[in-house]
């Protein structure tokens, strides 16, 4: 079955009805590189219901919908046909409890004085249990990468991950005095979450710069640590362009919870304080159906979206599937060749009705980003948190996930990083390393085994890999066994591997990275070897990136259970690194790092 057949087009009629197109807005710039918080206006109830939000305060201090009778539909030639109701109406089943079809009702969500109101869903919820009730998180299980013998197989490709979803999640894990899944553990996104200070490139027209080093493991005496690093380019902001952004809100009833829906709003309205005039963001929510809450408003317009947040209230099943679907139409209706086109998904990946297979929705989202639509997935809460959908809709969808347990770490993601979050330098990212096997014997790369791609997926143009955005930087690192070293396996009794022809002395591996531009069809490359000028004799010799990123590892592989590290090493040893490599620490994240360190060490599994 066609991706179209799966999800339903909506009619024109019923897009018209549901997207106010607004006028074009002519591109405005900063000047300055963090642009500064501009507020139109506090949110109050009178406030919001002159921009036509009907709220009401809550006890959390944002503002919720009051429902109203519904209204006499607009006339039947601005009004969709009956039968495109049912293309945004879903018979939502939640444990059993069915609700029927929910029918469209003129929402206030958007309208202004003389204009006509968008048609949204009514939203009729059936009760839901609490979140939480059950422990149903789910995670792509995917197991430690193997080693191999450079003999035999001397190239390791695979796709850039810059997410950092696994390194929030697994601290809301610590916090709680509980030791995280393992399969919620994904050591690249631990090594990435970090800056390390990379040099940075001179241009976007080759947006990567890459740094290698090469040092001792301390977790495996006779091996040694590859550490590479690709800084990208920063876009200066006077030239980012501008965005076309859709908020796809889960609004379900196990959003409740204060990590969920009110915290990401309370994000949410951190990066509309980044917005310029020259931006556009429309909202989409979904719970047992999807509508659409705010047309497309210029960046502008602080306030409007901010009282259209403040307007969300959770309840219902989640008809996920059908709110990606309506937030796609509507980034496509809207979409500015000029501009950054971008969906951010907020949900704890929990969808229950509609199209809900994760291998169904891959297919959709997979085919979107052909479009040049750019998808960015950040989750929520606990209890029944869907990873691996999360993962699924990120690594397909051209696009990054996060996790934000905190409002800290919404500030970090939206107004620290937020070039790196929205503005994108370079698609398609892949990174192939060739060892030398008169230098290697053995390799093993650490982290990313949810990215391996095939040796000829390189130079493949057509195979999708990672998205990197502006100054953010991508480390790997991989555990060798020098020539001569202590071998992992036997010598073969009948023969040997024919050996490859020997590389130029004293190259340990040859670097190759393939990248797009955005929009961009055909890969560039870049590569460069990795020699001996990159060798330190010893751990505390090497530079301050080196150490702290291979504390992170040790870190993540202990989580992980890895079999790789010796039974010696722990997490005293652990810490010791960390605390030997912290070096300047201004947000004060590495020292989070070590207090992380000491949780982990007197954390429980679950099942404990």
């Amino acid at each position: 079955m066609t991706v179209s057949g799966r999800f339903k087009p909506l009619s024109g009629a019923l897009l018209c009805a549901l997207i106010a197109a607004s006028s074009p807005i002519t591109p405005l710039f900063a000047q300055t590189k963090n642009r500064p918080a501009v507020r139109d206006g506090e949110v109050s109830p009178d406030a919001c219901g002159k921009l036509g939000f009907d709220a009401v305060r809550r006890g959390s201090g944002g503002y919720s919908r009051r429902m109203p009778a519904p209204t006499p539909p607009p006339p039947p030639s601005a009004s969709p046909q009956a039968g495109d109701v049912s293309e945004l109406t879903i018979a939502a089943q939640r444990r059993g409890e069915l609700v029927q079809d929910v029918p469209l009702a003129v929402s206030p969500f958007s309208a202004q004085p003389g204009q006509q109101r968008m048609a949204t869903p009514a939203m009729k919820y059936a009760p839901s249990p609490r979140a939480g009730d059950m422990e149903t998180e789910k995670y792509p299980g995917a197991a430690s990468n193997p080693i191999h013998q450079v003999a035999a197989d001397p190239v390791s490709t695979f796709s850039i991950d810059v997410d950092t979803a696994s390194y929030a999640n697994v601290r809301r894990f610590l916090t709680d005095g509980r030791l995280p899944p393992k399969d919620a553990v994904r050591v690249e996104e631990l090594v990435n979450y970090f800056d390390y200070g990379y040099a940075a490139p001179a241009t976007a027209a080759e947006p990567f710069k890459a740094y290698t080093a090469v040092t001792p493991s301390p977790w495996a005496p006779g091996k040694q640590i590859v550490h590479i690093g690709l800084q990208g380019y920063d876009i200066p902001r006077a030239k980012q362009p501008p965005l076309n952004l859709v908020f796809l809100i889960d609004t379900s009833g196990s959003m409740t919870s204060e990590d969920k829906l009110p915290l990401a709003a309370k994000a949410m309205n951190i990066l509309i304080d980044q917005l310029s005039p020259a931006d556009r963001v429309s909202m989409v929510a979904y719970a047992g159906s999807a509508g659409a809450v705010l047309s497309p408003t210029s960046g502008a317009e602080k306030l409007k979206m901010r009282c259209a947040l403040g307007a969300l209230q959770a309840g219902g099943s989640t008809a996920g599937g059908e709110g990606l679907a309506l937030a796609y139409a509507l980034a496509q209706q809207n979409f500015r060749k000029d501009a950054v086109n971008r969906v951010i998904l907020l949900t704890d990946g929990d969808f229950n009705v509609g199209v809900a297979d994760p291998s169904k929705l891959k297919d959709f989202v997979a085919d979107k980003r052909r479009s040049g639509i750019y998808l960015s997935v950040y989750g929520f809460g606990r209890g029944n948190y869907n990873d691996t959908m999360m993962q699924t809709l990120a690594q397909n969808g051209n696009g990054t996930a996060g996790y934000i347990d905190t409002l800290e770490e919404g500030r970090k993601l939206f107004r620290d990083d937020f070039s790196g979050s929205v503005f994108p330098i370079a698609d398609d990212v892949k990174i192939q390393v060739e060892f030398n096997p008169a230098t290697v014997a053995e390799y093993r790369l650490i982290g990313y085994e949810t990215r391996m791609l095939a040796r000829e997926d390189f130079n493949n143009d057509q195979v999708d890999a990672g998205e990197v955005g502006s100054g953010v930087s991508v480390t790997a690192l991989y555990e060798i066994t020098p020539a001569g070293g202590p071998a992992s396996v036997d010598p073969l009794r009948y023969g040997s591997v024919p050996s490859a022809r020997p590389g130029p002395a004293g190259e340990l591996a040859f670097l190759k990275i393939r990248y797009k531009l955005p929009g961009g069809q055909a890969s560039k490359l870049i590569q460069q070897p990795i020699g001996a000028a990159s060798a330190y004799p010893t751990l505390d010799a090497a530079p301050e990136a080196t150490r702290w990123a291979v504390s992170v590892a040790a870190y993540g592989q202990t989580l992980r259970g890895d079999p790789w590290l010796s039974p010696g090493f722990g997490w005293d040893r652990i810490e010791s690194l960390a605390q030997n490599a912290r070096g300047k620490d201004p947000d004060g994240q590495r020292a989070e790092f070590v207090r992380l360190v000491r949780a982990a060490r007197d954390g429980r599994r679950l099942s404990e």
